[in-house]
């Protein structure tokens, strides 16, 4: 499991050189990355998308997954997680980043998207659980180091606790992969990663402040997808 435990630990070093350079990392650099990184999500995306095979069950999936994911509150859930770390970080160390609350919570949301269910992640986990090959979560470690990095130079030693839930799940599909990539087919995927992408192009979105897309909400859409996906293919001629 060797790609799940470097990501997730470089996305925590970044984070917390992040927290600790602070104010003292150049302004306009603690600004205009973030854009950068926010326009990078919208590109994987839109590439991801461009790989859709049925386009009916993906738009379904994300209809009925938005919906299950507001009805049981995800996204303020883990908007109230991301707050009361917060409160703790900083009971035990001296705060950091200089964003208000509201404007950290919708970043953590995005973030949570960003670094825990970004296509690299799931497809590097499934990837080296069938073949051994750490290659493409390698490359994303590399990634979340500097976007840590910058993201926590503004929001603080918080963001460092993502790399909890992102190995989590990295470390569940590694485990999972010679279970679950039997049972799909390459439409299947084609159309996980079609939904994926369109999660992804939302997350740019708001990372860049464009639109604030309810991310966290669309989540359950990636359990939902394939299943769908399967039963189009089969069901419609």
């Amino acid at each position: 499991m060797i790609g799940p435990i470097i990501n997730g630990v470089a996305l925590f070093v970044g984070s917390m050189a992040g927290a600790f350079i602070g104010p003292r990392l150049n302004k306009d650099l603690r600004s205009k990355m973030p854009l950068v990184f926010g326009c990078a999500a919208m590109s994987i995306g839109v590439a991801m998308i461009v790989k859709v095979k049925f386009f009916a069950p993906v738009v379904l999936a994300l209809i009925v997954g938005t919906i299950i994911g507001e009805l049981t509150h995800l996204e303020p859930g883990i908007q109230k997680a991301a707050n009361s770390a917060r409160k703790l970080i900083e009971k035990l160390v001296s705060p950091t980043g200089d964003m208000d609350q509201k404007e950290f919570l919708d970043k953590f949301v995005a973030l949570t998207v960003l670094f825990c269910i970004s296509s690299m992640g799931v497809y590097g986990a499934l990837e080296e659980g069938m073949t051994g090959d750490p290659t493409l979560l390698v490359i994303k470690a590399i990634l979340d180091l500097f976007t840590g990095i910058i993201f926590a130079s503004t929001m603080g030693y918080s963001v460092g606790l993502l790399a909890l839930p992102q190995f989590a799940v990295q470390a569940i599909l590694y485990l999972c992969a010679v279970l679950i990539v039997p049972l799909t087919t390459p439409e299947m995927m084609a159309d996980f990663s079609a939904c994926g992408g369109i999660i992804m192009l939302a997350t740019g979105f708001r990372i860049c402040g464009i639109k604030m897309f309810p991310v966290a909400s669309m989540i359950p859409a990636l359990i939902i997808v394939m299943p769908l996906s399967w039963a189009w293919s089969v069901l419609v001629p």
